[in-house]
C-alpha cells in the first residue's frame, strides 16, 4: 500500500504544515539537498500540492489545541501558495483553542505573488519569521542564491511592511554557522525593520 504524502508532521510540541514543494532559493545549508524529511518526519516531498481539501482532511485528524504553535514551514516557500496559505489558516483559526500561527518564510512572496502580501499575511499569522541568513547583500545573494536580483531588498521591505501592520511578532532569522561579524550585521538590519533577531542553531 503506497504511503500517503506528508502534509503535516509534527516537530516537538508543535505542527508544521507542508503546502508546496516550490522555492525561488537555492540556499546552500537548506536540509532538501541533504535529507528527504526534517526532524526524523517522513519524507516531505510532495507527489502533488496538495488540494484545499486534501490539507482540510489532513489536519480534521490532528487534535489542534494541543499544539503549542502551528507552523506553515515545509519543504517549500509557502507564500509560494498564498490563497492556500491564507484559506489553511483561516481554517484554522475557526478550530476551538487554536494555537499561534507562525510562518517560517525567505520574505520573497511580494515579488512571486506580484504585489505586497504583508496585510493578507499578517491579518491571519500571529508570527512571520523571515530567513535573513545574512547581515550583508552580497554575502546573502552567495548563501541564499534567490532567482532575483532585487531579493535582498524585497525580503527587508516585505519584513518592514509586516511591522508596520502592528499584528504580528515579527522575526529575523540567522543560522550560527555564519561569522560573528554577519551576525551583528544582521542584528543592525533587524533594528533597523523593527524585527527580532533570533540566531537559530544549524541542524544537519
Amino acid at each position: 500500500m503506497k504511503k500517503a504524502m506528508t502534509i503535516s508532521y509534527e516537530v516537538g510540541d508543535n505542527l508544521y504544515i507542508n503546502l508546496t514543494n516550490q522555492c525561488p532559493c537555492a540556499c546552500t545549508f537548506c536540509i532538501r539537498n541533504s535529507a528527504d524529511g526534517a526532524y526524523g518526519s517522513d519524507p516531505l516531498w510532495l507527489e502533488h500540492e496538495p488540494a484545499i481539501g486534501e490539507i482540510y482532511a489532513d489536519l480534521d485528524r490532528r487534535d489542534i489545541e494541543k499544539y503549542k504553535e502551528i507552523v506553515f514551514c515545509g519543504y517549500g516557500e509557502p507564500t509560494c501558495r498564498l490563497d492556500i496559505l491564507i484559506e489553511t489558516a483561516n481554517y484554522l483559526k475557526k478550530s476551538p483553542n487554536c494555537p499561534k500561527l507562525r510562518l517560517n518564510t525567505n520574505g520573497l512572496g511580494d515579488i512571486v505573488n506580484g504585489r505586497s502580501i504583508a496585510e493578507e499575511i499578517c491579518s491571519v499569522i500571529d508570527t512571520v519569521s523571515v530567513s535573513l541568513n545574512a547581515g550583508t547583500e552580497e554575502e546573502y545573494m552567495s548563501v541564499t542564491r534567490p532567482r532575483y536580483e532585487n531579493a535582498f531588498g524585497a525580503m527587508q521591505k516585505f519584513t518592514a511592511d509586516c511591522v508596520k501592520t502592528g499584528k504580528s511578532e515579527v522575526i529575523m532569522s540567522v543560522v550560527d554557522v555564519i561569522p560573528p561579524e554577519q551576525i551583528e550585521a544582521s542584528g543592525q538590519i533587524c533594528e533597523r525593520l523593527g524585527a527580532r533577531l533570533r540566531v537559530r542553531k544549524y541542524d544537519e
